[in-house]
């Protein structure tokens, strides 16, 4: 109940002034295919070739004119093998009535072929191929420019790159393509009680696990990771931190954002920069810093663990997938069956952890439920490493019962 605040603005209303105030980076790069997954495409690329470039078969087997073959049933035809088609050592001569050859899965067919005929249903004697009925004209076949016509696009301005992306683009003879280039993200931890992981803690401390977490999910994203370690309570030490990160695009902070002797955050942010809210409604999360510092949009996030995952999922991340120029995607959001009792106060919107699972129902329709990861509070950093999912229960929703329907958010991986 105390972190209610009716103050607080709405998560629709910071959602739409972050949009609103970053814009995708305008500088762009060219990079070999072996660097690209992960990255952001700059510009459509159109193919320079036809794939595949010849018609050629899907299959081992034999290429023949449909022609020949019988269309009783139960009727044999006998070939004559006239030579072999290898995948780069195409057949070199024509395919006479009468006549077949043997034929490997990429070769390109040879002239005056029209289908293929898999070995297992053709019986090979010396010179002789005999061939049963049933057959179709073209079949295992693959036409020359099936998959790609040359001038098609094939990768869309503002696509992340994937591993299939590379391939397709080497499938053409691309090696390089433009790419947004990587935002340059700044990180550090604020806070006179953290010390780093590995250290021997005193009375009081924690170790500072927020900028591993920090770290592992901008991972996943195409950004260039600033690491500037632990920053503490004071004014000089966050001036000297922003001062570091004078030349990021955007700086991300954890801790330092909430009402309390020792909390800087606002303060420097009003003299060296711009602040634009200071406090979300949702739960966990709600202290949470927006602005500017110098030419850097700055986001404070909570100090404790679980409310740094959901504002950087939630408000963070968005941010960072247009500044590198992606395709904005909403979130995917699913109904679930919530097997458990869920408490929510209305007011904001609540974003608790649970693991989802699928269910096949009479008919084949799926349908999902959903329970919680135990306890929910922002400090149980195991609710989140358990969680497949977010519960998001809405602004004006109160107390959830067992069995009631719910929308959950599916988690990355």
């Amino acid at each position: 109940m105390d972190d209610y605040d009716p103050e607080s603005l709405s998560l629709d209303e910071a959602q739409k002034r972050i949009a609103q105030a970053v814009a995708a980076v305008d500088e762009s790069e060219w990079v070999d295919l072996w660097q690209a997954v992960g990255r952001i495409a700059a510009a459509d690329v159109h193919s320079p070739s036809t794939v595949p470039a010849h018609n050629n078969s899907a299959m081992d087997g034999y290429a023949v004119r449909r022609s020949d073959l019988k269309a009783k049933k139960q009727e044999t035809v006998k070939l004559r093998k006239a030579g072999t088609a290898l995948a780069g050592k195409p057949f070199d001569g024509a395919v006479a009535a009468g006549e077949c050859v043997r034929i490997m899965t990429g070769a390109v067919m040879p002239a005056g072929c029209d289908t293929v005929v898999i070995q297992e249903h053709a019986r090979e004697d010396g010179q002789s191929v005999a061939i049963g009925d049933g057959h179709r004209l073209g079949q295992n076949v693959r036409l020359a420019g099936e998959d790609i016509k040359i001038h098609d696009k094939i990768i869309e301005r503002g696509k992340k790159i994937s591993a299939a992306d590379i391939g397709l683009l080497a499938s053409v003879g691309l090696s390089k393509i433009e790419v947004w280039r990587q935002v340059r993200c700044a990180i550090f931890s604020s806070g006179d009680e953290l010390r780093p992981v590995g250290s021997t803690l005193a009375s009081g401390q924690l170790y500072d696990s927020n900028r591993y977490t920090l770290h592992g999910m901008l991972c996943s994203l195409p950004v260039d990771i600033l690491n500037l370690g632990i920053v503490a309570d004071s004014r000089k030490a966050l001036e000297e931190a922003f001062a570091q990160a004078r030349d990021a695009d955007v700086i991300v902070s954890s801790g330092g954002v909430s009402v309390g002797e020792a909390d800087f955050t606002k303060e420097v942010m009003e003299s060296l920069g711009a602040v634009d809210f200071w406090k979300v409604a949702i739960k966990p999360g709600r202290p949470f810093a927006f602005g500017k510092i110098g030419r850097s949009f700055y986001f404070g996030l909570p100090g404790n663990p679980v409310s740094v995952m959901v504002t950087f999922t939630i408000l963070v991340q968005p941010a960072l997938h247009k500044m590198g120029g992606q395709i904005p995607k909403p979130p995917l959001l699913l109904n679930a069956q919530c097997l458990d009792p869920l408490r929510k106060r209305p007011g904001r919107v609540e974003f608790q952890r649970g693991v989802m699972a699928m269910e096949k129902q009479t008919g084949g329709k799926i349908s999902y439920t959903v329970r919680k990861t135990g306890q929910q509070g922002s400090g149980v950093l195991q609710s989140m490493a358990r969680a497949n999912c977010f519960i998001v229960l809405e602004e004006d929703r109160s107390e959830v019962e067992a069995g009631s329907m719910v929308r959950i958010m599916p988690l990355a991986g």
